[in-house]
């Protein structure tokens, strides 16, 4: 897994790229959100759109990113979840992440 992150207006984006299995990556991926809320900024996208696979591990990541967003009264949605919104939907984790078909979406979401 890699990431890439930028401050797009108000909103972080997090855009992830590769299979999302655990590791170093990981924790680099939370080490950075929690860099974003301690610099208050707590409106997060992670895009999706380039993650070939995601396993058990890389589910707990979002989840435990959002739980940290939401703890410190931000939001985190995701984006371009195609890929993997089949595990999503059998782990029923689509109704718990907010999420959107484009990132430019997921960004406006955060203006309503």
């Amino acid at each position: 897994m890699k990431f890439d992150d930028f401050v797009e207006g108000k909103v972080v984006i997090l855009d992830v790229s590769g299979k999302i299995m655990g590791g170093d990556e990981t924790t680099m991926f939370h080490g950075k959100i929690h860099e974003y809320i301690t610099s208050n900024n707590k409106n997060i996208v992670v895009d999706l759109a380039k993650v070939d696979w995601m396993n058990s591990v890389g589910l707990g990541m979002l989840i435990s990113a959002l739980t940290t967003v939401k703890n410190a009264g931000g939001r985190l949605v995701l984006a371009n979840i195609t890929k993997i919104e089949s595990i999503l939907t059998i782990t029923r984790l689509i109704t718990v992440f907010e999420h959107y078909d484009s990132r430019e979406e997921a960004i406006k979401s955060f203006a309503a």
